[in-house]
């Protein structure tokens, strides 16, 4: 069979287990952007992502030779809970790898869908850590690896993704936005489109922290970047797959767009507060990548963004609301040089605007006679009142140091 056949009857096999999963229009966007845009919600699949999807097939194809060892398998979460769904499915033993900095809530959920049937080992700050000790643990023990994206038929798997959007949308997709982890989805899908829907314009995006797609494409070399940064937890990947890639360097001919973190979670928060959609980081990275475009390309097109997953830990809010605050310039932190004088203190909080709000206030150095070092955190409602605020401190001989962007001191401080 070729790959169109053979995503075809992966489809039919998973409608043993979950309907396809919604293809809606988006009427914020489609205002917005002025095109007809729609979320294929990956999110409402029985373990909230699309990775259920390529574990499943996997599994079920192993099986189908007799094999009756262990799985193992090494995830950021969400192909923990696809591959816990199947063993539990399937009734076979599994043990799961997973990075410590895994959201508890996708742990948590883990264990629920693989019950008696799998065994957690957290592992690791990154993905690529635990698939190492993933790697160990299954020649060790024995196992067969499941990989999370780096194999054939977890690409087929993931390319049913594809299908069911040609078969939910009743006119022609001028643009596929997908978001690229390990590449599992963005491949399958390239491949499927390139087949059946070739004139799509295929855009794919990462976070700025992990762009590991980015670099190989640009670099024509497989390798694996230096840093990623764990933000991004769904698709904070050093080094994709090279089935993957493979793929990818022929089907991609559009660039390749890096989304920041902290632009990503003003649109987390937009589509919870407006939309009533709670998507995880790496599940609204294609929606993000929107902002990024040109609205001129958009207007008037029919787009398909993959909103990958939503199994998000409410635990994170606080640093999703904060990020977001500081992209969006209403939160900023300022080094003050306060006198240290009488009534100094009372002076200052006078400058402050009825919109200003003080978020932190704290004494970095007290044995100063003269002048005190404090970190300051302000918020307001406006960025412009920043300019406001600053204007007003240097009238009255208050210093200021803007450090909301300084990486390194934010990291010892903030």
């Amino acid at each position: 069979m070729n790959f169109t056949e053979l995503v075809s009857d992966v489809k039919q096999n998973l409608r043993t287990i979950f309907p396809a999963t919604p293809l809606q229009k988006n009427e914020m966007l489609s205002k917005r952007y002025d095109a007809n845009i729609y979320l294929k919600r990956e999110d409402r699949s029985p373990v909230r992502s699309y990775k259920i999807r390529g574990a499943y097939n996997l599994i079920s194809k192993i099986l189908a030779t007799g094999e009756s060892r262990p799985f193992v398998c090494a995830s950021a979460g969400n192909h923990a809970q696809g591959f816990a769904f199947a063993c539990a499915h399937f009734k076979v033993k599994g043990t799961v790898f997973m990075p410590v900095t895994t959201p508890q809530q996708k742990i948590n959920k883990t264990r629920i869908f693989g019950g008696d049937y799998v065994t957690i080992k957290l592992i690791g700050d990154i993905f690529d850590e635990a698939a190492i000790a993933a790697k160990t643990f299954c020649e060790t023990e024995n196992g067969v690896m499941v990989p999370p994206f780096n194999h054939p038929q977890i690409i087929e798997g993931q390319a049913t993704v594809g299908a069911e959007i040609l078969e939910q949308i009743n006119e022609p997709i001028d643009i596929l936005i997908m978001p690229v982890g390990g590449g599992g989805l963005s491949a399958g899908v390239s491949e499927y489109f390139k087949y059946v829907s070739p004139k799509t314009q295929i855009i794919c995006c990462e976070p700025e922290g992990a762009p590991s797609l980015k670099d190989n494409l640009e670099s024509h070399t497989h390798r694996q970047i230096q840093q990623v940064d764990p933000f991004v937890d769904g698709a904070a990947v050093a080094l994709i797959g090279n089935h993957n890639y493979e793929k990818l360097k022929e089907n991609i001919k559009t660039p390749v767009e890096l989304i920041p973190e902290n632009r990503l979670c003003s649109t987390l928060l937009e589509f919870l507060n407006q939309e009533g959609i709670v998507l995880e980081p790496a599940g609204a990275l294609s929606i993000d990548a929107l902002k990024s475009l040109d609205p001129m390309d958009l207007k008037g097109k029919t787009i398909v963004c993959v909103a990958s997953g939503g199994n998000f830990d409410f635990e994170r809010l606080p640093e999703v609301k904060e990020r977001s605050m500081r992209f969006e310039g209403l939160k900023k932190y300022f080094i003050l040089r306060l006198p240290q004088r009488p009534g100094a203190l009372k002076e200052f909080l006078a400058l402050l605007g009825p919109d200003d709000d003080i978020a932190r206030f704290e004494y970095l150095k007290k044995s100063a006679k003269s002048f005190a070092s404090i970190l300051l955190g302000i918020e307001t409602t406006q960025p412009e009142n920043f300019n406001n605020i600053i204007e007003r401190m240097a009238a009255k001989g208050f210093k200021l140091k803007d450090v909301t962007n300084d990486e390194v001191l934010a990291d010892f401080i903030i």
